[in-house]
């Protein structure tokens, strides 16, 4: 048999060597076809992932509660963003965070959405604000984050729609000074069980500490916005909230029984307790109430392992103060259908506005869906902040298929607009009769409430922040010139006398 001159000597097209090499080129280019024809976007497309680790982290994004600050709640898409945050520095827009390769993090790898969960820091290097509760995300656990990104990677529907850009004022619209925050104040730390408590109390402490992000908003912030490490979940401003002491003390949830709190994440209400409105309203209704019970059961015997944190003016339990009273009966016929000026005690404000659903001696309806307001956390407590916020803004939260809503009375109401003077005096009738009465209420309380609670330190500060920075940058280049100046005199001279 004559041999092809193109073929190498000893080579047959039939071998099956022949055909090996064959079969590997064939591979290897129809290979760098389809990755050069690829999208670059889908080159970095994350790995599939198994359908049980994406349900897991469905289940733990509700344990931390994203879709609240991530899901705009007028008609947003889910976590889409745009939902406006409003802190003591600044309104914070939350970003977009579905796989969206163009608005959201869809390429982000798993080592960068970590980092952005833990530390704060974008895949892009800047720097998150503590909004987003990294500094409590900093806890979670590697299996835990890797779920959470299956979740949002595979789990999530992308939305190519970026949410408007957070513009907080100098200096806090400069993100790098975020770094020297963290080094402050970021205990950048896995969570480790203590070897010397249950198994439920340290599942629960990771679910409060971690995911549910507890302290954020009950522990007490410093002059820079951190935490108050030692009154851990004795309290803190939230706005124009506050959120109360949470942990054992009388004051606290001492006297609450585990089943009360139990109904209390799952619900919002517990007679003879507490209804939650505003921040805590929202955690329940997005996040508590779709937990397991027995996740929800561990947080609670957490909570009671916590060091109670003694609040000097609230001694006795909120639930101690307050009993029926009511000044109806001498209120009739005082005044006319028309007579709106008449409508400036707290008395008569309150029959006006309260007394069709909470009764006029504050009881509340029969089966407390409009709960009575005296053994009441919100006319107990020594901070009237969540009493006027309730007036002001009302009360709306969703448990299962049923509805609780109590009508604002602030300039967006639809019922009856009140100025600060009346709710003021409204919520001081409130309090005397029902509620604590060694705490009253200024207008001024109710127009601090309604433009969004205290300013922090770093607030009040802000408007002399940016002519201070110049002074001081002037002072440091004034300093350099001056420096300069010496040298090349120094200089001069020195060559003078060498002449």
């Amino acid at each position: 048999m004559e041999r092809d001159d193109a073929v190498a000597p000893g080579v047959s097209l039939t071998g099956a060597w022949w055909q090996s090499l064959l079969q590997r080129l064939l591979l290897v280019t129809l290979l760098l076809a389809y990755w050069f024809g690829m999208p670059a976007d889908a080159q970095t497309a994350p790995a599939p992932a198994d359908a049980t680790l994406v349900e897991r982290g469905r289940y733990l994004a509700i344990a931390g509660d994203c879709a609240a600050c991530h899901t705009n709640t007028n008609a947003g898409k889910p976590f889409a963003g745009g939902y406006s945050i409003q802190s003591p520095l600044g309104v914070i827009v939350a970003t977009n965070i579905t796989p969206s390769k163009t608005a959201g993090i869809g390429h982000y790898t798993e080592a960068q959405f970590a980092r952005a969960l833990r530390q704060g820091v974008r895949a892009d290097g800047s720097h998150l604000y503590p909004a987003m509760p990294y500094t409590a995300y900093t806890q979670l656990t590697d299996d835990d984050t890797r779920a959470l990104y299956a979740y949002f990677m595979h789990g999530v529907a992308p939305v190519d729609e970026a949410p408007t850009a957070t513009g907080l004022p100098f200096p806090f619209n400069v993100r790098a000074s975020m770094a020297v925050w963290n080094l402050m104040f970021l205990d950048d730390r896995r969570f480790v069980p203590d070897g010397s408590r249950s198994q439920q109390v340290n599942r629960g402490a990771y679910l409060a500490n971690a995911l549910a992000h507890c302290g954020t908003c009950h522990t007490p912030r410093n002059a820079l916005m951190a935490e108050r490490g030692r009154r851990f979940l004795a309290g803190g401003q939230v706005g124009a909230y506050y959120a109360p002491n949470i942990t054992p003390d009388a004051g606290g949830i001492g006297r609450w029984s585990d089943a009360e709190l139990l109904a209390y994440l799952r619900t919002g209400h517990v007679v003879g307790r507490s209804q939650a409105s505003g921040p805590m309203a929202e955690a329940v209704e997005k996040s508590f109430q779709h937990l397991a019970v027995e996740d929800l059961s561990a947080i609670v015997a957490y909570l009671k392992t916590v060091p109670p944190q003694v609040e000097p003016r609230q001694a006795r339990s909120t639930a101690d103060y307050g009993k029926p009273s009511q000044l109806e009966p001498a209120l009739r016929g005082t005044s006319g259908p028309n007579e709106r000026d008449s409508l400036g005690s707290g008395a008569a404000l309150f029959s006006g506005n309260c007394a069709s659903c909470h009764q006029p001696d504050g009881s509340g309806s029969r089966s407390q869906f409009y709960p009575a307001l005296f053994g009441n956390t919100t006319t107990g407590s020594v901070h009237a902040d969540n009493l006027v916020a309730a007036i002001l803004f009302g009360v709306e939260r969703t448990v299962g298929s049923r509805q609780v809503l109590m009508p604002r009375f602030d300039k967006d109401s639809r019922v009856n607009q009140l100025s600060d003077a009346q709710i003021a005096d409204l919520a001081n009738y409130v309090l005397g009769q029902f509620g604590n009465p060694a705490v009253s209420v200024r207008a001024e309380d109710v127009a601090q409430t309604r433009a969004g609670g205290p300013r922090p330190f770093l607030a009040k500060v802000q408007p002399v922040m940016a002519p201070v920075a110049a002074a001081a940058a002037l002072l440091v280049l004034a300093a350099l010139g001056w420096r300069a100046v010496r040298r090349r005199r120094g200089a001069a001279s020195a060559r003078a006398k060498h002449a």
